[in-house]
């Protein structure tokens, strides 16, 4: 095989396809992640009563929380907690904890991580209005390019006949590297 310019950019492109989309979707996902966080999804959720509590300052500390966390059976890593008008929030690692003090009534969520979504939004962090808007645009046209791209080579090289392969090949490497780095 001659390497020309054009089978050198036909062959990368193949093989950076799957990163490509990758790229794509991740952004996408992340520049709308107060809608929906594939990183953080509701895997269960369950109603809790616990005794109520009049004194919240001197009671709520590091042993109760302890207590707590060994009572339900949570075995996550204890993020922080704080107590806000009578309403104690416990975040862990995975779960979420809200509970009115007044009352003892409360909901333990537990949270998992959409596979292979989930892991993608690992590719970008920003949050800036602009890069928002950028990340959109650069997003869709980087799917527009992928998949027109897969139908301008014809013949024994084109996407039906050997791209697909390379272009399977570029989608798998870099989910390797995001399952050996998670």
């Amino acid at each position: 095989m001659e390497l020309k310019a054009r089978s050198i950019h036909r062959d990368f492109a193949y093989f950076y396809l799957g990163l490509i989309i990758a790229f794509s979707f991740s952004g996408i996902f992340l520049n709308h992640r107060r809608d929906w966080n594939p990183r953080r999804y509701t895997y269960s959720s369950k109603e809790i009563i616990v005794p109520v509590v009049n004194n919240t300052d001197s009671l709520i500390n590091d042993a109760y929380i302890a207590s707590f966390t060994t009572n339900n059976q949570i075995e996550d890593n204890l993020r922080r907690f704080a107590v806000d008008k009578n309403m104690l929030s416990i975040s862990y690692e995975h779960h979420d904890v809200k509970i009115d003090l007044s009352t003892g009534k409360g909901k333990i969520e537990e949270y998992k991580t959409t596979p292979i979504l989930g892991q993608m939004t690992q590719l970008h962090i920003d949050t800036s209005k602009w890069w928002i808007y950028y990340s959109d645009v650069f997003g869709i046209a980087m799917l527009t390019i992928a998949i027109t791209g897969m139908f301008i080579q014809k013949g024994e090289n084109s996407f039906k006949n050997r791209g697909w392969k390379l272009a399977l090949a570029g989608l798998i490497f870099p989910l390797i590297f995001l399952f050996l780095l998670s």
